[in-house]
């Protein structure tokens, strides 16, 4: 594989971030410029508003990254950025910044899917996965269930017909007033109740396939919440901590029956609900009663960064997979 030192891009949804990583494993400068503030008012990301503060943030983000790493802008050797999934507004602000940049530096420009940039980034802190792996990727966006062959061949299990897992913690947790984002709030509210005090759906579990499905959990707690408010025996943290357990179960039983399928001795997690504690000590806990290895991300790399996008442009740049200037941006998942 050939040497890198790649300058990462990653404008998704509502972090503005860059990054320069060498040979896809050595971090040298990781900056995240997070709007978490601004949207906390609206109870959710705004597109709009997301659009325009990666406008104001995206020159100063990348200057920062270079500072940090003590480098030249004409020290990389590319350019790589998150063209697909993600807020259509919010992804061209990056991948114009990072055309133009590749352009003015005669690099070559790289395309990164953001979910395999989430999958990527245990490979920046972990170098001993073995494959095959199975790798469950959860995020706010998306989730899916990935049998790895190798770092480059994937192929999907399943992934969720309708709401993902973080999309459903975000519209609980504002059903609930518990706050924006949803996932961190949920799992506090939760540390303060008991899972099992009241019962909601394991969806999709007793299925034997590996889709998922949250928008009928979603609902299933809403529901339920608005009965118990009628009844005057509304509990929110023990609600918070049911709708958790409920949606974790079946995540990790899912990765758990797929290892067992493919006959495969590691898993993987990926994206930022894999930042869930609740996610991580339940996942734990089953990987180490079956014999599994388990990776996972610091929490800091489990959400949305652009050293996750450097890391896997190394592997395009050692394939000499460049992308023309004509690049564009894309909202949906097209193909993992």
């Amino acid at each position: 594989m050939r040497e890198s030192l790649i300058l990462g891009i990653e404008t998704s949804c509502d972090e503005t971030a860059a990054a320069i990583v060498r040979n896809g494993g050595e971090i040298l400068s990781n900056i995240v410029n997070s709007q978490i503030d601004i949207h906390q008012q609206f109870g959710g990301v705004v597109p709009e508003v997301a659009s325009r503060k990666h406008i104001e943030n995206i020159a100063g983000v990348v200057h920062r990254a270079f500072s940090e790493a003590q480098l030249a802008y004409s020290a990389i050797d590319a350019v790589a950025v998150t063209n697909r999934p993600g807020l259509v507004g919010a992804l061209l602000v990056g991948v114009s910044f990072a055309k133009a940049f590749a352009y003015a530096l005669e690099k070559p420009l790289i395309a990164v899917n953001h979910l395999h940039g989430h999958i990527y980034a245990n490979f920046l802190e972990h170098k001993d996965i073995e494959f095959p792996a199975i790798c469950l990727v959860v995020s706010g966006g998306h989730s899916s269930l990935l049998l790895m062959s190798n770092q480059n061949k994937m192929e999907v299990l399943g992934e969720t017909r309708d709401d993902a897992a973080g999309e459903a913690f975000d519209k609980v947790a504002r059903f609930l007033g518990l706050g924006y984002p949803g996932g961190p709030a949920i799992q506090e509210a939760a540390t303060k109740g008991k899972a099992g005090q009241l019962q909601l759906p394991r969806v999709f579990l007793d299925r034997n396939d590996f889709e998922f499905s949250f928008s009928g959990l979603k609902t299933a707690a809403m529901n339920q919440w608005n009965k118990l408010q009628r009844r005057g025996q509304a509990n929110v943290y023990d609600m918070a901590a049911e709708f958790q357990a409920a949606l974790v179960e079946v995540l990790v039983e899912k990765s758990i029956k797929a290892a067992a399928r493919y006959q495969v001795r590691t898993i993987m997690m990926a994206g930022g609900v894999a930042a869930n504690q609740e996610l991580r000590n339940l996942m734990l806990k089953k990987t180490n009663e079956a014999g599994l290895k388990l990776f996972y991300p610091s929490l800091n790399l489990c959400t949305d960064n652009a050293a996750m996008i450097a890391a896997n442009a190394h592997y395009h740049y050692g394939n000499r997979s460049f992308a023309p200037l004509s690049l564009n941006a894309y909202p949906s998942l097209l193909s993992l």
